[in-house]
Protein backbone atom coordinates (compact mmCIF):
# COMPACT_ATOMS: atom_id res chain seq x y z
CA UNK A 1 0.00 0.00 0.00
CA UNK A 2 2.62 2.48 0.95
CA UNK A 3 4.99 1.89 -2.44
CA UNK A 4 1.41 2.44 -4.53
CA UNK A 5 1.05 5.36 -2.35
CA UNK A 6 4.81 6.49 -3.34
CA UNK A 7 3.60 5.76 -6.89
CA UNK A 8 0.47 8.31 -7.09
CA UNK A 9 2.44 10.85 -5.01
CA UNK A 10 5.13 10.89 -7.81
CA UNK A 11 2.87 10.82 -10.67
CA UNK A 12 0.72 13.58 -9.55
CA UNK A 13 3.98 15.54 -8.56
CA UNK A 14 5.09 14.95 -12.40
CA UNK A 15 1.40 15.93 -13.63
CA UNK A 16 1.27 18.18 -11.67
CA UNK A 17 4.92 19.73 -12.97
CA UNK A 18 3.63 19.32 -16.58
CA UNK A 19 0.55 21.43 -16.21
CA UNK A 20 2.34 24.28 -14.31
CA UNK A 21 4.74 23.91 -17.47
CA UNK A 22 1.94 24.47 -19.62
CA UNK A 23 0.32 26.66 -17.59
CA UNK A 24 3.39 29.24 -17.53
CA UNK A 25 4.25 29.03 -21.21
CA UNK A 26 0.51 29.84 -21.92
CA UNK A 27 0.42 32.60 -19.67
CA UNK A 28 3.68 33.96 -20.76
CA UNK A 29 2.73 33.58 -24.55
CA UNK A 30 -0.56 35.16 -24.10
CA UNK A 31 1.00 38.53 -22.30
CA UNK A 32 4.08 38.38 -24.64
CA UNK A 33 1.03 38.31 -27.38
CA UNK A 34 -0.75 41.30 -25.90
CA UNK A 35 2.14 43.22 -25.50
CA UNK A 36 3.48 42.77 -29.33
CA UNK A 37 -0.04 43.64 -30.84
CA UNK A 38 -0.81 47.24 -28.21
CA UNK A 39 3.15 47.89 -29.70
CA UNK A 40 1.99 47.33 -33.59
CA UNK A 41 -1.47 48.53 -32.99
CA UNK A 42 0.06 51.68 -31.76
CA UNK A 43 2.63 52.19 -34.34
CA UNK A 44 -0.72 51.59 -36.82
CA UNK A 45 0.36 48.44 -37.98
CA UNK A 46 -2.21 45.83 -36.27
CA UNK A 47 -2.17 42.30 -36.59
CA UNK A 48 -5.40 41.04 -37.77
CA UNK A 49 -4.87 38.03 -36.38
CA UNK A 50 -4.34 39.00 -32.68
CA UNK A 51 -7.54 38.93 -31.11
CA UNK A 52 -8.82 35.87 -32.54
CA UNK A 53 -5.17 33.86 -31.23
CA UNK A 54 -5.69 35.66 -27.85
CA UNK A 55 -9.15 34.09 -27.45
CA UNK A 56 -7.67 30.97 -28.20
CA UNK A 57 -5.02 31.03 -25.79
CA UNK A 58 -7.43 32.61 -22.95
CA UNK A 59 -9.41 28.98 -23.33
CA UNK A 60 -6.23 26.98 -23.50
CA UNK A 61 -5.35 28.71 -20.20
CA UNK A 62 -8.51 28.50 -18.77
CA UNK A 63 -8.62 24.36 -19.57
CA UNK A 64 -5.64 23.61 -18.49
CA UNK A 65 -5.78 25.95 -15.81
CA UNK A 66 -9.04 24.25 -14.73
CA UNK A 67 -7.10 21.08 -14.60
CA UNK A 68 -4.46 22.14 -12.88
CA UNK A 69 -6.87 24.09 -9.89
CA UNK A 70 -8.75 20.51 -9.41
CA UNK A 71 -5.31 18.82 -9.27
CA UNK A 72 -5.04 20.85 -5.98
CA UNK A 73 -8.51 20.08 -4.89
CA UNK A 74 -9.13 24.28 -5.61
CA UNK A 75 -11.73 23.82 -8.22
CA UNK A 76 -15.43 23.70 -8.01
CA UNK A 77 -16.28 22.80 -3.87
CA UNK A 78 -18.12 23.47 -1.43
CA UNK A 79 -16.10 21.92 1.49
CA UNK A 80 -16.61 24.34 4.01
CA UNK A 81 -20.22 23.19 4.26
CA UNK A 82 -19.75 19.68 3.57
CA UNK A 83 -17.23 19.09 6.65
CA UNK A 84 -20.24 20.66 8.48
CA UNK A 85 -21.99 16.84 7.62
CA UNK A 86 -21.74 14.12 9.76
CA UNK A 87 -18.92 11.59 8.55
CA UNK A 88 -21.99 9.56 6.62
CA UNK A 89 -23.16 12.10 4.78
CA UNK A 90 -19.87 14.07 4.33
CA UNK A 91 -18.53 10.85 2.84
CA UNK A 92 -21.28 10.14 0.87
CA UNK A 93 -21.40 13.82 -0.57
CA UNK A 94 -17.97 13.48 -1.25
CA UNK A 95 -18.53 10.51 -3.46
CA UNK A 96 -21.80 12.06 -5.24
CA UNK A 97 -19.79 15.07 -6.08
CA UNK A 98 -16.24 13.04 -7.58
CA UNK A 99 -18.96 10.81 -9.42
CA UNK A 100 -20.92 13.83 -10.87
CA UNK A 101 -17.89 15.80 -11.63
CA UNK A 102 -15.98 12.87 -13.13
CA UNK A 103 -19.74 12.04 -15.58
CA UNK A 104 -19.40 15.58 -16.91
CA UNK A 105 -16.25 15.66 -17.83
CA UNK A 106 -16.23 11.86 -19.44
CA UNK A 107 -19.19 13.94 -21.63
CA UNK A 108 -17.49 16.12 -22.56
CA UNK A 109 -14.63 14.65 -23.69
CA UNK A 110 -16.79 12.55 -25.62
CA UNK A 111 -18.87 15.42 -27.21
CA UNK A 112 -15.45 17.76 -27.39
CA UNK A 113 -14.36 14.79 -29.49
CA UNK A 114 -17.47 14.59 -31.57
CA UNK A 115 -17.22 18.31 -32.04
CA UNK A 116 -13.67 18.25 -33.26
CA UNK A 117 -15.31 15.77 -36.50
CA UNK A 118 -17.54 18.65 -37.62
CA UNK A 119 -14.75 21.06 -37.54
CA UNK A 120 -12.24 19.65 -39.97
CA UNK A 121 -13.93 22.15 -42.73
CA UNK A 122 -13.82 25.51 -40.66
CA UNK A 123 -10.65 27.41 -40.38
CA UNK A 124 -9.91 30.35 -38.04
CA UNK A 125 -10.73 33.66 -39.99
CA UNK A 126 -7.63 35.48 -39.63
CA UNK A 127 -5.68 32.66 -40.46
CA UNK A 128 -7.74 29.99 -42.86
CA UNK A 129 -4.33 28.09 -42.83
CA UNK A 130 -5.30 27.51 -39.47
CA UNK A 131 -8.08 24.30 -39.05
CA UNK A 132 -10.59 24.86 -35.93
CA UNK A 133 -9.56 21.47 -35.34
CA UNK A 134 -6.56 22.40 -33.37
CA UNK A 135 -7.87 25.35 -32.01
CA UNK A 136 -10.68 23.61 -30.31
CA UNK A 137 -8.80 20.27 -29.25
CA UNK A 138 -8.37 21.98 -25.98
CA UNK A 139 -12.29 20.79 -24.82
CA UNK A 140 -11.53 16.85 -25.13
CA UNK A 141 -7.47 17.02 -24.45
CA UNK A 142 -8.36 19.90 -21.18
CA UNK A 143 -11.36 17.10 -20.27
CA UNK A 144 -9.14 14.00 -19.87
CA UNK A 145 -6.63 16.00 -18.20
CA UNK A 146 -9.46 17.35 -15.93
CA UNK A 147 -10.23 13.97 -15.09
CA UNK A 148 -6.51 12.52 -14.91
CA UNK A 149 -6.11 15.46 -11.94
CA UNK A 150 -8.97 14.59 -10.22
CA UNK A 151 -8.00 10.95 -10.19
CA UNK A 152 -4.87 11.73 -9.12
CA UNK A 153 -6.03 14.15 -6.14
CA UNK A 154 -8.89 11.32 -5.59
CA UNK A 155 -6.59 9.56 -2.25
CA UNK A 156 -6.21 13.17 -1.31
CA UNK A 157 -9.77 14.42 -1.25
CA UNK A 158 -10.86 11.11 -0.11
CA UNK A 159 -8.74 11.44 3.48
CA UNK A 160 -9.86 15.17 3.68
CA UNK A 161 -13.81 14.23 3.94
CA UNK A 162 -13.13 11.34 6.27
CA UNK A 163 -11.30 14.21 8.21
CA UNK A 164 -14.19 16.58 7.76
CA UNK A 165 -10.66 18.93 7.09
CA UNK A 166 -10.06 20.61 4.04
CA UNK A 167 -7.58 19.82 1.89
CA UNK A 168 -4.18 22.42 1.51
CA UNK A 169 -5.44 23.91 -1.37
CA UNK A 170 -8.37 24.98 0.57
CA UNK A 171 -7.04 26.15 3.50
CA UNK A 172 -5.06 29.17 1.61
Amino acid sequence: MGEQHVTVKTARRAFERLLEGIVIVLTSGLFLLVVVAVIFRKSGNSIIWYDEIAEVMLAWLTYYGAALAALRRGHIGVTTVVNMFPRFWRLASFVVAEATVAAFFVLLAWVGWRVLDVLTIDFLATLPELSSVYTHSVIPIGAVLYLIAQGLSLPEGWRAARRGRETAAEEF
